[in-house]
């Protein structure tokens, strides 16, 4: 019987997209580039192979403090990494937004019973932020940030450190949910524990594993959750 789920964050129930774009455009206009787009492209492509490296085990923080130095070099301007990652943290920590309907969906599954509990990678003051201006705190019991862990998703000791603290935590009655393949589904995969991939997109899987279950809205994820 299902007691516990973890939610992953980004793009699960935050709307981790929209508030980067926002600050990132913001920061680029600052800094003086007039192609936005383009200067949009070279973050993500130089932010996605960071994040591949903190998820294989990488030190996490001379990554974050070098990649704004590093793509804002490519698009010809010199800027300070570290102040510019600090100014980035800050303009995240506001990022508030949610998914349209996150707030109902944990309603519906704190009051069927269930133990809700927050996995992420992630800047542990940053994200404690957005949980907390969210207004989702209240429907976590425990949040768990790679920050403070020292090892991220999908490093099976994120998920040992979730299990340490809370006893009565076993793979049968324990589910992960998560829109990453590389962390979520993986990690969980990795960790011997249930996952649903939440794909909205409906993207298509290049993995070679496989998620134990897959949705595309809320809807879906909550009628899986709960019978």
């Amino acid at each position: 019987m299902l007691k516990y789920v973890i939610f992953d964050l980004d793009d699960t129930l935050l709307d981790f997209s929209r508030g980067e774009h926002e600050g990132l455009t913001y920061m680029l206009k600052k800094y003086g580039l007039t192609d936005i787009q383009h200067g949009l492209q070279v973050y993500q492509t130089h932010n996605h192979w960071v994040w591949t490296q903190i998820e294989q085990g990488a030190d996490p923080q001379p990554l974050l403090n070098q990649r704004f130095a590093i793509a804002f070099k490519q698009l010809g301007l010199t800027v300070n990494g570290p102040a510019l990652q600090r100014e980035y943290n800050t303009i995240l920590a506001h990022n508030f937004y949610t998914i349209p309907g996150a707030t109902q969906l944990l309603t519906d599954l704190q009051a069927a019973g269930l133990t809700l509990l927050v996995g992420t990678n992630g800047v542990k003051t940053t994200q404690l932020s957005r949980i907390q201006g969210s207004g989702l705190a209240p429907y976590f019991q425990q949040v768990f940030i790679s920050a403070d862990l020292g090892v991220a998703k999908p490093d099976p000791r994120f998920f040992d450190a979730i299990f340490k603290q809370n006893p009565a935590m076993t793979a049968e009655n324990t589910v992960m949910v998560g829109d990453n393949l590389a962390s979520d589904i993986y990690g969980a995969t990795q960790a011997h524990l249930k996952n649903i991939w939440y794909n909205p997109q409906q993207l298509p899987n290049p993995k070679p594993y496989q998620p134990t279950a897959t949705v595309t809205n809320y809807q879906q994820l909550e009628h899986d959750l709960l019978h």
